[in-house]
């Protein structure tokens, strides 16, 4: 089966060198003339527009989107139409917000063409170890490309399935990621209050190398919080900034939507947003706020 792969960033570039290592054509197109290059070398094709993707592609084309959210997924979904023919299908595998996937899909099947939405996780290691694929679509649909799932899943039956009708596969890559949040959180305020016990002088590379191994909160996620302190125990270097990327957000207006209590998930999302914060004014309130009522002292700046 050939595939067009619209996007070719770290992670899409990687997916199309997994489709070739197993036995897939590949023509890919990206904007940077360095990306295209780079995806040549790996035995791919490539095109220098859209409109050439489409043309190099037999019938009924198959494209995988790998673009981030919001405008530029709009903006390829856009192009596309018109250059697609009955019988088509775009898989959508960034980041999308369900409800946008849901209306692009009810565009495109005004036009006879298939739209999948494909939650993807695996990050940078998905080439080596597979890539986890939530679908939402058409059941015949996903059922055509079941090749294509399983050779970019960690096994042909593992990891990748279709999950419900569209919008489905973005929605539970949304509360996937969610949850995500809330697991690094744990993590995260776990190990710092064994940092801060100081009179065991605890090493936390040890600790976690003990968790990984038989205890309840064993994880791939502990895996790679163990390495990251076997490399770097005390965070050198390391701003104590997190960025979030979209999902969380969603994760928690969808369950505000729902009626649905997620605390750990918007607690995990709100200390993300108070990393940011450097200069505190809620805390200088606060600050201020105690002296005003107890005489409390206020440390300066």
């Amino acid at each position: 089966m050939k595939l067009g792969m619209i996007g070719l960033g770290k992670m899409g570039a990687n997916m199309a060198e997994r489709l070739l290592r197993g036995g897939h054509a590949v023509c890919g197109f990206d904007p940077d003339a360095k990306a295209r290059t780079a995806l040549e070398a790996k035995g791919a094709t490539s095109a220098g527009s859209l409109a050439a993707l489409v043309a190099a592609l037999p019938a009924p084309r198959v494209l995988w989107l790998m673009v981030p959210s919001g405008k530029i997924t709009d903006d390829s979904v856009n192009a596309l139409l018109p250059l697609l023919a009955k019988g088509d299908t775009v898989v959508d595998g960034g980041n999308s917000h369900y409800k946008d996937s849901l209306r692009r899909a009810a565009l495109y099947a005004e036009h006879d063409l298939h739209y999948l939405d494909c939650g993807t996780s695996g990050g940078v290691w998905g080439l080596a170890e597979g890539y986890s694929m939530m679908i939402g679509g058409d059941a015949a649909a996903v059922e055509a490309l079941r090749p294509i799932f399983e050779t970019l899943a960690p096994g042909k039956d593992q990891g990748w399935g279709r999950v419900g009708p569209v919008g489905s596969g973005h929605y539970t890559k949304m509360v996937h990621n969610g949850i995500e949040y809330g697991l690094m959180q744990a993590y995260a305020e776990g190990f710092s209050l064994l940092k801060h016990k100081e009179d065991f002088a605890l090493d936390l590379h040890q600790v976690g190398e003990i968790w990984r191994y038989g205890s309840v909160v064993r994880s791939w996620l502990l895996d790679l919080t163990t390495d990251a302190l076997g490399k770097n125990p005390a965070m050198q270097g390391i701003a104590p900034y997190v960025v979030d990327s979209g999902e969380g957000r969603w994760t928690v207006d969808a369950a505000i939507e729902l009626g649905v209590p997620a605390p750990v998930i918007t607690l995990a999302l709100m200390e993300r947003f108070r990393s940011r914060d450097a200069d505190s004014f809620a805390d200088k309130l606060l600050a201020s706020m105690r002296n005003e009522f107890g005489g409390h002292a206020v440390k300066s700046e």
